[in-house]
């Protein structure tokens, strides 16, 4: 399978859950922890979800702070994600609708900043590209390879 511009191309490697990842010119690997049945050779799929947040939310506070010229020094972005019980999903029809995924994000900056720049910084946190498109409306649009 050739790679189109800006694709991402996952292969599995051999009979395990661990996957070769192709970025561009860039390789990564995922796989999952010994007790879920992978070889814990790479982050899990939720994990580089997790890190694509993270990596998305520092680089817009970083451009947004930068074109204001404020004193931004660091960004450390923590982020976790968990399973919670929709408390108004008592009466849901299937079972996956009594739980939400939750992330949780954490967003550390350092610099001489006004705590008027720490809330800004705050809100433009939100309108990063990938924290949109996790809540924006989605579609996957899945087909079978015919080669």
């Amino acid at each position: 399978m050739r790679a189109l511009p800006h694709e991402v191309v996952v292969t599995g490697i051999g009979k395990t859950l661990a996957q070769r990842i192709r970025a561009g010119r860039h390789a990564l690997l995922a796989d999952e922890p010994v007790p879920a049945g992978g070889t814990d050779a790479g982050p899990d799929p939720y994990a580089l979800l997790l890190a694509s947040l993270g990596a998305c939310t520092s680089m817009t506070l970083r451009l947004y702070a930068e074109r204001k010229g404020w004193p931004l020094e660091g960004i450390e972005v923590r982020l976790s994600q968990e399973k919670i019980h929709a408390r108004d999903c008592v009466d849901c029809e299937t079972k996956d609708d009594t739980q939400i995924h939750r992330i949780n994000r954490e967003i550390a900056v350092t610099g001489p900043l006004t705590a008027e720049q720490r809330q800004r910084l705050l809100e433009i946190a939100d309108r990063c590209p990938v924290h949109r498109t996790l809540m924006g409306q989605k579609e996957i649009v899945t087909r079978l390879d015919p080669g």
